[in-house]
């Protein structure tokens, strides 16, 4: 399993594992990442929906009608609604987040897969990235989704997490190496 899964609630992790269980077992594994996908996307767009999932005022009546309707108008149906409809009856919605990343986790683990963090100054060219790849690939033996951010403060270089490990070979932490070496010496 990937580190990310230690970062999980038990909670979640629980409800990720039945659902990843159920959707083995009637062989919908990718329907039910593609469901899980959407209704993220959703929950992220609106603010709104946000609120219903977070907010304990709502109650579980209302919060399984309201989204039976979301659900349905998303297109989202079957083994993945059925499942975020019962985490709502059982009061669990605040934390369905959790439960797709531990979807996720637990998919990315069963495929061999682990997920590298690129921070970069400037966006990655495609070629960057897929030399990238190949290179984590080749360091860690295992297949390596790039999740790449920008970040403009790092000033040039990268850094690379991946699981608990972390290379750091930005121009900012260069600089700031040199400063402190600097402050010793002088």
């Amino acid at each position: 399993m990937t580190d990310n899964v230690s970062l999980i609630s038990g909670v979640a992790l629980r409800y990720a594992s039945a659902l990843m269980d159920l959707a083995e077992e009637q062989g919908k594994v990718a329907e039910v990442e593609k469901g899980l996908d959407q209704f993220e996307t959703l929950v992220n767009e609106s603010a709104d929906l946000g609120r219903l999932i977070k907010s304990p005022v709502f109650s579980a009546d209302a919060q399984t009608k309201a989204l039976d309707v979301i659900l349905e108008k998303a297109g989202i149906t079957g083994l993945t609604a059925n499942f975020v409809k019962l985490v709502a009856q059982n009061r669990r919605l605040f934390a369905v987040q959790g439960m797709i990343l531990g979807f996720r986790s637990l998919l990315a683990a069963k495929r061999g897969e682990v997920t590298a963090e690129v921070t970069s100054a400037s966006e990655l060219t495609p070629a960057h990235t897929a030399d990238l790849q190949k290179a984590l690939n080749a360091s860690t033996g295992k297949n390596v989704n790039i999740v790449a951010k920008v970040d403009p403060s790092i000033l040039g270089g990268l850094t690379v997490k991946v699981g608990s490990k972390m290379i750091d070979s930005s121009l900012r932490t260069k600089l700031n190496s040199l400063k402190f070496a600097m402050k010793e010496v002088g």
